[in-house]
């Protein structure tokens, strides 16, 4: 992989967090609804409707990858890894980290983390789709550090 190829694959990664957001806010709380919203109002059984969503993200990233390599084609190549990588990101924050499934993480000393979880339970306390607020995942609103910032403060 070349520097130039890296730095679009980082590049990838960073603005996947706009489209997930966009995506997230625009079409999961919107038209798409009916797919996201068992992951707001929890149903019983291990997969949701929502889980949907890993392929819609997952097929354009294997499709730059497996494309690119069949064409030699490194820059389509590195947007599918940037894509993927966000998708592991994604995989480890949101379902491993914020929903807590591995019990060690479960208290963090990082304001960062404790902000990026406080910020998710807020948006799960609107069950609506129109309601909502804190689409992203790991770019959280400097609000949620200050409240977290707070919170310590006060207990210590």
């Amino acid at each position: 992989m070349t520097l130039i190829e890296l730095l679009i694959t980082l590049s990838i990664f960073c603005l996947m967090e706009l489209v997930a957001w966009l995506a997230h806010r625009h079409l999961m709380h919107g038209f798409l609804w009916f797919l996201h919203e068992d992951h707001h109002v929890k149903t019983p059984g291990a997969l949701e409707k929502n889980d949907t969503f890993f392929l819609i993200f997952a097929i354009p990233s294997w499709l730059c990858i497996m494309m690119g390599l069949m064409a030699n084609n490194g820059v389509s190549v590195s947007v599918g890894a940037g894509i993927a990588l966000y998708g592991l990101a994604y995989a480890i924050v949101h379902e491993v980290f914020i929903h807590q499934r591995l019990p060690f993480l479960r208290r963090s000393k990082s304001i960062y983390w404790e902000a990026v979880r406080l910020a998710h339970k807020m948006h799960h306390s609107h069950l609506g789709k129109e309601e909502g607020e804190n689409f992203g995942m790991l770019f959280v609103h400097p609000k949620y550090i200050n409240i977290v910032r707070k919170q310590r403060a006060s207990n210590s």
